[in-house]
């Protein structure tokens, strides 16, 4: 257990680390610092008559400028050139090398191998003098170490060892010696409690509240507090989360006897003599999980009733009605958004989930993908696409081999919505759609005229081309994987690229740069990366106002 100077005491820290070379034991003055006596085995002598003095202690016994603390040249035995140090002489012998200071924070201890090797900070202000000189001052003569700290308070208090020397670079700068112990600073230094660490005062949680912050010292002090992972179980013991009564994390403690239904409505979990027991919960298809007083609840969608675990809709379609997509559903006088069954030509008698929007444009819209929020990551495989991804009611993509079955069995249309990240909504209208299979690599193969208020007729490009993911390259660039570099599956045709003085203000977002050139495989990137950076993003060529820029998308279909 590491010992460490008590919260209370601490404002300020300083730290002054010397080395001095003399016959007797220093036990004053404001420094930390090592002696070396005569009685030294010939381990510690590797160099005779030196040219330079070789710490402070020998220029205090030869230079006349002995008596004043500064900065001055030495060069300890095999060191290849001679470095500054900072010589203490305040106290009655003087001739402390020091080693380290530390008075006001004005320097960044966090440091790697390499700084802490060459040394950092300055001379006459906080430093470390760097591993490899200390090393080499050490291992030719017995050094005396003195540490002397201050207090809060301002009270002085300090600790000394009579043997200390470290290794070279070759033994990682270990801590070969300290020899013994002596100094004031037992009073001063307790132990942290079990399980905390001693660190700047911080927001704390503790298992009678996790929700608030708890803190045990002033801003910008030290304690002994519990690390990441722990929570403040009582005054001073910090206990592992999981251990704190029944903990969650994105609730915090369940009290005993309680429960609590994870956020997504995928668990459902309950506190029994502080024993977290979870179990799974599966909300019915026609419903969705919504906050219901600090926990979650599966609720059914307008237009169902039941638990939120069951749905029913109080009316039914009547059964001679053949449910294709939902435009059949509409017809058969269903209004209401949500997600339903449908039963396409062509596919299994148990037919599959789509959301049906029964508002937009005259409702009947069959979803095929919807972006909102980022949560659903896009950037999938070939597999993913094929079979589709997401949540219906949420971000999706309904899978291509189930669109293929679809846009087979009649003549549709395509309806694209955008929003920006004004709140601006657009649309564009596409006369046909339609795509083949997977042998055809699910080619954008019907694609009628374009109308709409999104600007620019960014599909049209597509027309004709297969489906590309990160995994299957299936576009027409030979240099580029353009699913890779605009990071979503789509119809991507071929890498086109402008040299980056031409259009440089039009084209910015929608093109990566190589080498000095922009390139770009399509005009819409409806399934990118919805953080992405340029040519990534989710964009839609000349959209009015905010190309790039685009939060929302939803992707659907309606018989002609």
């Amino acid at each position: 257990m590491e010992k460490h100077i008590p919260f209370h005491f601490i404002l300020t820290v300083f730290y002054l680390f010397a080395f001095k070379f003399s016959q007797h034991m220093v036990t004053s003055g404001f420094t930390s610092e090592l002696t070396d006596g005569q009685s030294a085995g010939p381990s510690y002598f590797f160099y005779k008559q030196p040219k330079y003095p070789r710490d402070c202690q020998e220029i205090q016994n030869h230079c006349s400028a002995s008596n004043a603390s500064g900065v001055y040249l030495i060069k300890p035995d095999g060191y290849p050139k001679p470095f500054e140090v900072f010589c203490d002489n305040s106290d009655e012998s003087g001739g402390w090398t020091v080693i380290h200071r530390r008075t006001d924070g004005s320097i960044n201890f966090k440091r790697s191998w390499i700084e802490y090797m060459n040394g950092f900070g300055f001379l006459s202000s906080e430093l470390w003098l760097g591993n490899d000189k200390i090393s080499f001052l050490t291992n030719q003569k017995r050094y005396e170490l003195q540490i002397n700290m201050v207090n809060s308070a301002g009270s002085s208090f300090f600790v000394k060892y009579n043997l200390f020397r470290i290794s070279d670079d070759w033994g990682n700068y270990k801590l070969a010696s300290l020899g013994e112990f002596n100094g004031n600073a037992a009073n001063f230094i307790e132990v942290c409690p079990i399980n905390t660490v001693y660190d700047n005062c911080a927001c704390q949680k503790t298992c009678s509240n996790p929700t608030s912050c708890f803190k045990n010292c002033a801003d910008g002090e030290e304690a002994c507090i519990c690390p990441d992972g722990y929570m403040l179980d009582g005054d001073a013991n910090c206990v592992i989360e999981n251990n704190c009564n029944c903990f969650v994390n994105e609730f915090g403690v369940i009290p005993d006897g309680g429960s609590y239904v994870t956020s997504d409505c995928s668990q459902t979990c309950s506190c029994n003599n502080n024993r977290l027991n979870c179990e799974i919960l599966s909300c019915s298809a026609d419903a969705t999980c919504q906050p219901i007083e600090g926990s979650h609840q599966c609720q059914c969608k307008e237009g169902f009733i039941g638990n939120g675990l069951i749905c029913t809709r109080p009316t039914t379609v009547p059964p001679a009605v053949t449910i294709s997509d939902c435009f059949d559903l509409y017809n058969a006088g269903i209004r209401l958004d949500g997600v339903y069954t449908i039963y396409p030509a062509g596919w299994s008698s148990s037919g599959f989930q789509v959301y049906c929007d029964m508002t937009t444009d005259g409702g009947g819209w069959t979803v095929f993908q919807r972006r909102r929020d980022g949560s659903v990551n896009f950037y999938q495989g070939w597999n993913s696409y094929k079979s589709g991804f997401g949540g219906h009611s949420g971000e999706h993509w309904l899978g291509n081999d189930k669109i293929h079955t679809i846009t087979q069995q009649k003549d549709y249309r395509l309806r694209v919505d955008l929003v920006d990240s004004l709140g601006s909504s657009f649309h564009a209208l596409y006369a046909r759609f339609g795509i083949s299979n997977e042998n055809d690599k699910y080619r954008l193969v019907t694609l009628g005229s374009f109308s709409g208020t999104a600007g620019y007729d960014s599909m049209n490009w597509n027309q004709g081309d297969p489906f590309s993911t990160h995994d299957r390259d299936n576009d027409a660039s030979s240099s580029y994987n353009c699913a890779q570099k605009h990071r979503g599956g789509w119809w991507y045709v071929d890498d086109y690229y402008y040299y980056y003085y031409y259009f440089y203000f039009y084209h910015d977002c929608y093109e990566w740069n190589a080498g000095g050139y922009y390139r770009y495989c399509t005009n819409s990137n409806l399934n990118g990366d919805y953080s992405g950076g340029k040519g990534q993003n989710i964009f839609w060529y000349d959209l009015p106002g905010s190309s790039c820029n685009i939060r929302q998308t939803e992707m659907k279909i309606r018989p002609i």
